[in-house]
């Protein structure tokens, strides 16, 4: 971990790289939710009673089981945003010493084993504490996944050409989806989908430590599934290297482009789902194309607007957001904001009618948590993994 704060001048144009101020606001946009966004709807229906707050209050929830929702698509979508800032400024080391190589190797491991201490951190949550036994612990998180996905894709990125990612992006494609509907297993069979009965569930049963998310047979970040995971980070990676590179017909071109290429995915994967289900916790083959879909759309639009036009005040509430993301995530777990908010605003709050007090506290709770991430930006404090 990194933290930049207070960068001299001289300092800070050596170290400056291009950067897309869309790519901070997409992360922004997507930590949103996690920061209490995904409350609004909810709040919003209980104000007005318009059933479209309704609609969009079932779309904050992640699907039971098969199917997706917009929730369903911010953790993919974060793995994503971390394979386009690896292609935007890709690195070929194997020609190069390994005295040269081992910084980033070194920082690369140290990535992988802090996110996956700061996962431990965030599933056992405010008040509760890591326990000391280890087979109490669960070891499989969130923060685990985007570290295993950015780490296996640099690798990639690191030694091989782009036409060796995209032929490894395809096997992980097609040789995830023959496991899950082809490989014989003991006490189970192919090609079910269920949580007992799949193969993930017995992989996680030979291979996890600890306990899994809620005590259940599966894991939703378990190890089968975080493989074609590292498939979201690598088509982020291919991505990341489109938009980089100059186009002979401009930006608009970039952008028609990706728009294509996200609405083919997303068709791809529904297509998909009629022999293999969307869904989340499987980390489907069709669910990768799908969350990749609609991840190539967002940044589409976004580059659009921010990067093409150059209409970019708008964004900053999400680029203060997205600069400081990790620190928006684990902070949702090991924080209590509805505390620090109700001292702040409780007040303030109580003063609203009652219909009304669950929209002013949503939006106090997003507002504590946004100024503490201000607070920080303006002073240059980014806490980098």
């Amino acid at each position: 971990m990194t933290t930049t704060s207070n960068p001299k001048p001289a300092e800070q144009t050596k170290a400056a790289k291009p950067r897309l101020m869309s790519l901070d606001a997409l992360r922004g946009f997507d930590m949103f939710w996690i920061i209490g966004g995904e409350g609004l709807f909810a709040a919003l229906f209980l104000l007005t009673g318009w059933t479209g707050w309704q609609v969009a209050e079932q779309q904050m929830l992640h699907s039971q089981w098969h199917g997706f929702t917009f929730y369903d698509l911010i953790f993919p979508l974060f793995i994503f945003l971390s394979g386009v800032a690896l292609g935007l400024s890709p690195k070929r080391l194997d020609k190069l010493p390994f005295e040269s190589r081992k910084p980033l190797y070194n920082h690369a491991v140290k990535r992988l084993f802090l996110l996956i201490v700061l996962g431990v951190l965030y599933n056992h949550g405010w008040g509760t504490g890591v326990p000391l036994e280890p087979e109490q612990i669960r070891f499989s998180s969130v923060l685990a996944r985007i570290g295993f996905a950015w780490f296996f894709a640099a690798l990639l990125v690191w030694h091989t050409s782009l036409t060796t990612q995209v032929f490894t992006a395809v096997a992980i494609l097609i040789g995830y989806g023959l496991i899950l509907c082809f490989m014989p297993f003991p006490g189970g069979q192919a090609g079910i989908f269920t949580m007992e009965g799949g193969i993930n569930a017995y992989i996680d049963g030979l291979l996890r430590p600890g306990i899994a998310y809620q005590h259940r047979p599966l894991d939703p970040e378990g190890v089968l599934s975080t493989v074609p995971a590292v498939l979201n980070a690598l088509i982020g990676v291919f991505v990341g290297q489109f938009i980089v590179r100059p186009h002979s017909k401009g930006d608009w071109a970039k952008v028609a482009i990706m728009l294509c290429s996200g609405i083919f995915l997303l068709a791809l994967g529904w297509l998909v789902n009629l022999v293999i289900p969307v869904n989340k916790d499987l980390w489907t083959p069709s669910f990768v194309l799908v969350t990749s879909g609609w991840s190539l759309l967002f940044l589409a639009l976004f580059y659009a607007i921010i990067d093409v036009l150059k209409w970019q005040k708008w964004s900053f509430v999400f680029v203060v957001i997205g600069t400081n993301a990790i620190i928006v995530y684990l902070g949702s777990s090991v924080i209590n904001w509805q505390y620090i908010t109700q001292s702040l605003f409780g007040g303030v709050i109580n003063v609203f009618p009652a219909e009304s007090q669950p929209l002013m506290t949503v939006i106090g709770f997003i507002t504590v948590q946004w100024l503490v991430l201000w607070w920080m930006f303006k002073r240059n404090i980014f806490i980098r993994i």
